[in-house]
C-alpha cells in the first residue's frame, strides 16, 4: 500500500500520509470502508443477469456532488472499517452466494485495500469479473495500476461544460479528466464482452444521467463518444435524476428532468445507431423514497 503514503489516487493529489493519520479532501483513511454490500439488481442488465451483481458500496467519495443520494457514506462517511482479511472474506461471500461479478462502487480512495484483498481469493481459484463502478473522475495512473486487476469498467460522464461541472460536482476540470480517463479505459478493456448467458465478462460501458436543464450536455457527451471512440462502445441513458441533499434548495437543480429533454437525447442517442446499451425509460414525477435513503448499512445477503 506504497500509495497511502503520500496520497494521489486521485486527481486532487492531496499527498496526505494515510498512514500515519493524514487526511485528504474524501477523508479516507487506512482501512477501507464499506456502506453495505450485497447482490444487487439495479445495473445494467449483463451486470445484474439473473443472481445480481455483486455490488459494494464503499464510504468516501472523491467528488462531493450537491445532487448525491448517497451522500450519508459517500460524503458523510457513514459506514464500517474493513480489514484486509475482513474484506477478502466480503468478497468470499459475495462469490459464495452465486453474484456475476465484483462491482466496486467508488473504489478510487480504497484501490490498494482492494487489490491486496482480492489477491488471496485468486491465488485460491476464485475469481469473479471486478467492476470498477466510478463517476469518472480519475487518474490515468490510478487506471493504469488497476489495469491488471480490473475486467469492466462502469463509468460515468455528466457534463460537457465546465461551469455545470464546477456547479454540480465543485470540479471545472471534470469534464476534460473524465474524457480521458474514458479513453483510457477503452484502450484497456475495448468493447463489451458477454458470456454464453449473457454476462458481462471485460469491456466498457458509459453512463450518461441526463441531468434537469442539461439535455444539450448529454447530447453533445453522445456525439463525442460517437465521434471519439465509435458507436460500438455500449452506453447507458439514465433518466433517474431526482433532487436530493443540497439540490433540493438549488434552483434549476431541484427539479427531475422532463418529459421533452428525455425525447430530445433519446432521439439523438438513437440517431447515433450505437452497437449496444441501454435507455431508461422515462419516469416522469421523483419517487418517494431514493434508494440512496432508503438502503441499511451492512450486508444485504441472507
Amino acid at each position: 500500500m506504497i500509495a497511502l503514503h503520500s496520497c494521489n489516487l486521485c486527481p486532487r493529489r492531496c499527498g496526505v500520509d494515510r498512514l500515519s493519520g493524514g487526511l485528504g479532501f474524501c477523508r479516507a483513511g487506512p482501512l477501507a470502508e464499506v456502506y453495505r454490500y450485497g447482490p444487487h439488481h439495479g445495473e445494467e442488465p449483463p451486470l445484474s443477469g439473473t443472481k445480481g451483481s455483486g455490488t459494494v458500496f464503499f464510504s468516501r467519495c472523491t467528488l462531493h456532488c450537491l445532487y448525491c443520494q448517497n451522500h450519508p457514506w459517500s460524503q458523510e462517511g457513514a459506514g464500517a472499517t474493513y480489514d484486509e482479511s475482513a474484506l477478502t472474506n466480503l468478497f468470499r461471500e459475495l462469490d459464495r452466494v452465486g453474484c456475476h461479478n465484483w462491482n466496486l462502487v467508488s473504489p478510487t480512495p480504497w484501490l490498494p485495500q482492494i487489490q491486496a484483498a482480492i489477491v488471496p481469493l485468486h491465488q485460491a481459484g476464485i475469481r469473479r469479473p471486478v467492476v470498477y463502478n466510478t463517476s469518472g473522475f480519475e487518474s490515468t495512473d490510478t487506471l493504469a495500476a488497476a489495469e491488471t486487476l480490473v475486467d469492466i469498467y462502469l463509468t460515468d460522464l455528466r457534463y460537457a461544460e465546465e461551469s455545470s461541472a464546477h456547479e454540480g460536482s465543485g470540479r471545472a476540470d471534470y469534464v476534460a479528466l473524465a474524457r480521458e480517463a474514458l479513453l483510457t479505459m477503452w484502450r484497456q478493456k475495448g468493447t463489451l464482452q458477454l458470456d454464453a448467458e449473457g454476462i458481462a465478462t471485460r469491456g466498457t460501458i458509459c453512463r450518461l444521467l441526463i441531468l434537469p436543464g442539461r439535455a444539450d450536455e448529454t447530447i453533445a457527451n453522445l456525439r463525442w463518444l460517437a465521434e471519439t471512440i465509435g458507436p460500438t462502445i455500449a452506453i447507458s441513458v439514465m433518466a433517474q435524476y431526482t433532487p436530493a441533499f443540497r439540490a433540493l434548495q438549488r434552483p434549476g437543480w431541484n427539479r427531475p428532468i422532463s418529459r421533452e429533454e428525455y425525447d430530445r437525447v433519446v432521439e439523438v442517442a438513437t440517431a447515433l445507431d450505437f452497437d449496444d446499451g441501454w435507455i431508461q425509460d422515462y419516469e416522469g414525477d421523483s419517487p418517494d423514497e431514493l434508494i440512496g435513503f432508503a438502503m441499511p448499512p451492512g450486508s444485504a445477503i441472507k
